[in-house]
């Protein structure tokens, strides 16, 4: 009994060692945005609250329009995620439960994508986009991520394990395939789909190089561009008010996790919803 309880401590402890080490940098980010300058550079570093958080946080906000930087991510996320959610789980659905012709073959290019990297992708990606006249619009900026092979074979295998004995029920009540669709597979599925929805936001509201290309003007950029603006603008070399701004754009993301955490864990246990 002593024995297991010893043990219990034990991984409790490696366990508190590893979240700490896993969160350093966060907690050296929320220390640091409180600092002013003079804190930030002394040595030793001081790793207690300084007393600069409300100038930081307030020289972050203003000097790079943050808000609009959010506002505009938020909604290029929310585009991304729609489109992104609803073409996969269509597609997902013709794949697994209809028969067509050239349907491994279109199922095999739409694997091949995966193999792609993105640099190989992203300057034809940039011709087409000019070309139809979307630079330096959130259509330009939230199309491209539509199709998703990832999301695609995910929501596949997620299809595949639901009961075929269901299928035949609900053609038996005379279901056609949409009511099915709607009525039994979604609502079995959604803890997947919200899944989905959260590894999305943060793929999206992390990105960088795409909405750099395909933005000009300073009314549509992103948050991440917000970030590198503050590291060159008057802030410099001010690490306080850089890590105030970065925590400032922590916060969506994180607001969203916490809100779809269960369905977040269970999409990714493939556990069906009761």
């Amino acid at each position: 009994m002593k024995r297991t309880k010893t043990k219990s401590i034990g991984v409790h402890i490696l366990l508190i060692l590893c979240i700490l080490v896993i969160s350093l940098p966060v907690i050296l980010a929320l220390i640091i945005s409180t600092q002013n300058e003079a804190q930030v550079m002394s040595y030793p570093p001081g790793l207690i609250p300084g007393t600069n958080m409300i100038n930081n946080y307030v020289t972050a906000w203003n000097s790079v329009n943050l808000g609009r930087m959010i506002f505009n991510s938020t909604v290029i996320a929310f585009g991304v995620i729609i489109g992104k959610v609803t073409m996969s789980i269509l597609a997902a659905f013709a794949f697994t439960h209809f028969d067509f012709k050239g349907k491994n073959v279109l199922f095999g290019i739409i694997l091949i994508t995966l193999l792609l990297p993105v640099p190989v992708r992203i300057v034809a990606l940039f011709d087409v986009i000019r070309t139809m006249h979307l630079m330096d619009t959130y259509a330009g900026l939230i199309i491209p991520f539509w199709a998703s092979a990832t999301s695609i074979f995910i929501l596949i295998q997620r299809f595949k394990v639901v009961p075929s004995e269901l299928i035949d029920a609900s053609k038996m009540d005379g279901c056609h395939p949409m009511q099915y669709f709607f009525k039994i597979l979604l609502p079995l599925t959604r803890s997947t789909i919200g899944a989905l929805v959260v590894i999305n936001f943060i793929y999206i509201w992390n990105q960088y190089l795409w909405p750099l290309m395909a933005t000009n003007s300073k009314e549509m950029r992103v948050v991440q561009i917000g970030i590198k603006m503050l590291m060159s603008t008057e802030s410099s070399n001010n690490w306080g008010v850089i890590m105030a701004g970065v925590i400032i754009t922590m916060i969506p993301p994180l607001l969203v996790f916490i809100i779809m955490q269960e369905s977040f864990m269970k999409g990714f246990a493939l556990q069906s919803e009761k």
